[in-house]
């Protein structure tokens, strides 16, 4: 089957797929269960549609001004959008640079997976399997019906659970990370749960937004976002001792902040603002609010 059906033919033949959905663990994962299974963002999807990597975090990287071309340019916003989506795939690669030594053998996971862009580019680049988990069953059935256009069924699958118990055994992960979704979950239970699938000398990244505990409290632009997505950013330092209380200890800690805002300064120029660009490039800009990715080894 042609590999870049778009979001439209995917959700139209998405009936087929059976997925078991648990019941929600808390009342909190209902309400976050039902947000993102009724999430349809056109800055999603219509990037997405740009090559068949559907993605749900935000990009890195300057902006190739030259493939843009002129703002007047009847097919400028085409270009745009893909060059947003260039930028976002361009993040998965980085978070994927830090996995380190994957074989095929291997397994990964991806907790927190939307709708599996990154669990494709990392079945791509290591050949090996790639699971998923996601509290929306929505997310998950686009996902394996993705994996079934792309004939990866068997190494690329998404399921519906929660991230703090996840379906797999202890050690069974050679690799794991949380790409811009540890914002839902207490920390301590996320990384005891990481700690536990990753095999000794695994490797955990987590790509996040967090606020900068230099700044005092979260500021009134980290409050905007965490209403709009339902979410509870946490500090740069409740990961660093969440990590160190769960046996993960890091390797790298990358300041991305100077890297994503090109991105969400272009975001801001499209026809697919969702009205909360302004809070992410004013507390990126003022530093209560930062980009950074972590890299942990499991000791």
């Amino acid at each position: 089957m042609d590999s870049s059906v778009t979001s439209t033919q995917l959700s139209a033949t998405s009936a087929d797929t059976r997925l078991r959905v648990p019941g929600p663990a808390t009342p909190y994962q209902g309400d976050i269960a039902r947000y993102w299974d009724g999430e349809a963002r056109p800055v999603n999807l219509r990037l997405g549609d740009v090559d068949g990597l559907y993605h749900h975090h935000y990009g890195i990287g300057e902006v190739d001004h030259a493939a843009l071309g002129d703002a007047d340019d009847s097919e400028y916003e085409k270009k745009l959008i893909a060059e947003l989506h260039r930028l976002e795939s361009a993040q998965a690669e980085v978070l994927l640079d830090h996995l380190g030594d994957i074989g095929r053998d291997d397994t990964l996971v991806d907790a927190g997976c939307g709708r599996g862009g990154s669990m494709v580019m990392a079945h791509q680049r290591f050949g090996c399997k790639v699971e998923g988990v996601t509290l929306s069953a929505k997310q998950a059935d686009f996902g394996n019906r993705r994996a079934q256009e792309l004939r990866i069924p068997d190494h690329v699958r998404a399921r519906v659970c929660n991230m703090l118990d996840m379906p797999f055994g202890t050690g069974q992960a050679a690799g794991s990370w949380n790409n811009e979704s540890s914002m839902y979950v207490d920390l301590h239970d996320l990384f005891a749960e990481h700690s536990r699938i990753l095999e000794v000398g695994g490797r955990y990244v987590t790509i996040t937004g967090c606020w900068n505990p230099r700044y005092g409290q979260p500021s009134k632009w980290v409050s905007q976002i965490n209403a709009h997505f339902e979410c509870n950013i946490h500090s740069r330092r409740e990961y660093l001792r969440a990590m160190a209380d769960n046996r993960l200890v890091p390797q790298a800690v990358v300041d991305l902040t100077p890297a994503t805002l090109p991105y969400w300064e272009l975001r801001a120029t499209s026809s697919l603002v969702t009205g909360i660009e302004e809070a992410f490039i004013e507390s990126y800009k003022d530093g209560s609010f930062q980009y950074v990715l972590i890299a942990a080894d499991r000791v």
